[in-house]
C-alpha cells in the first residue's frame, strides 16, 4: 500500500476508534478528577494536580490523587488561594506516591496559589511563554517549567534557591532536558482540546500545537503503526509521533491519544491489528 493510501486508511480507522472511545471510557483515568469538578477554575487546578501524580499503578494513582485533593475540599481553587503551605505540608505528612511526598504536593499547591494570585489562572501563567511561531508547545512548556520552579517554595526545602534534589521538580520536567513531558502534555491535552473527552478550557493555546503524551502504550503503538522510527523514548520521539499524527489531522494531532492509550491499556489486540493492515 502506498503512503497516501496507508495514511487515508489509518485515518479512517483511527477516526472510528476516536468516536468509539468517548466519555464512557474515562474511568480509570486521572482526567475523571478534573471532569468531576463543576467550575472551570477548579477543573484547571485539579487537572494539574491529577496530571502531576499520573505515574505508576493506575489504582495507586487514583488513591494518591484523591488523598492529595482531600485537603482542598469541594472548591479547590478557592482553597488554594488561602492555602498555608507549611500547614498543608504537615497535613500531608503521611502522603506517599512512589518517591513523591506530602511536602512535594504542598509545594505544588503553593506554586498553584502563586499562579492564581499573580496571573489569575494557570492558563494565563502558561501563556506568558507562548511563542506563536514555534509550531508546537515545546518552548512554552520549557518556559512554564522554568518559571514555575522559580516561584517561592515557602522554605519547604530549606532556605535559598530550590535545591536540585527537590522532588517537586518531578512535576515540572522540561523538553530542554530531553524529557517527553508526558504528564504535562497530558494536562495540556485536557485543557486545550475542545472535543471528545477533553475539557477545552484554554483558548490561548491552539490544539494544533499540542504534543502527544508519550507513555509506554503510545510508544508501543507508535512503533507498531510506523509513527516513529526512534527507539529511545523522550522529547524527539514525542515530536516524531505527533508529526506523524499531524499528517492525519493537522488541526488536532493528539485527538487520537485517548483511544490509542485505551487500546494499549486494555490490550485490545484485535483493534490494534486492524490499524496495522
Amino acid at each position: 500500500m502506498g503512503a497516501p493510501l496507508r495514511a487515508a486508511a489509518l485515518r479512517r480507522r483511527l477516526d472510528a476508534l476516536y468516536l468509539h472511545y468517548d466519555h464512557r471510557f474515562v474511568d480509570p483515568d486521572p482526567l475523571q478528577f478534573a471532569r468531576a469538578q463543576a467550575a472551570p477554575e477548579d477543573q484547571e487546578v485539579v487537572g494539574l494536580v491529577a496530571a502531576a501524580l499520573a505515574y505508576g499503578n493506575v489504582k495507586q494513582i487514583k488513591r494518591s490523587i484523591q488523598a492529595a485533593l482531600e485537603i482542598l475540599g469541594p472548591r479547590p481553587a478557592r482553597a488554594l488561594r488561602r492555602l498555608d503551605p507549611r500547614r498543608a505540608a504537615r497535613t500531608l505528612e503521611p502522603f506517599r506516591h512512589r518517591f513523591n511526598t506530602g511536602r512535594d504536593v504542598a509545594c505544588l499547591f503553593f506554586l498553584l496559589r502563586q499562579m492564581l494570585e499573580g496571573w489569575g489562572s494557570v492558563q494565563a501563567f502558561f501563556a506568558q511563554g507562548l511563542q506563536p511561531d514555534a509550531g508546537h508547545v515545546g518552548p512554552a512548556l520549557a518556559s512554564f517549567c522554568a518559571r514555575a520552579l522559580a516561584l517561592d517554595c515557602a522554605g519547604l526545602y530549606g532556605r535559598g534557591a530550590l535545591p536540585p534534589g527537590a522532588r517537586v521538580r518531578f512535576f515540572f520536567p522540561s523538553p530542554v532536558d530531553g524529557s517527553a513531558c508526558k504528564r504535562l502534555n497530558l494536562y495540556l491535552r485536557w485543557m486545550v482540546r475542545r472535543e471528545g473527552v477533553d475539557l477545552g478550557l484554554w483558548r490561548d493555546v491552539d490544539p494544533a500545537a499540542l504534543i502527544i503524551p508519550l507513555d509506554a502504550h503510545i510508544i508501543t503503538l507508535g512503533k507498531r503503526l510506523g509513527l516513529t522510527q526512534r527507539t529511545s523514548p523522550g522529547w524527539p520521539m514525542a515530536l516524531e509521533i505527533t508529526e506523524s499524527l499531524r499528517r492525519l489531522d493537522p488541526r488536532d494531532p493528539v485527538k487520537y491519544d485517548f483511544a490509542l492509550h485505551r487500546m494499549g491499556l486494555w490490550k485490545k489486540e484485535d483493534e490494534i491489528r486492524s490499524l496495522e493492515r
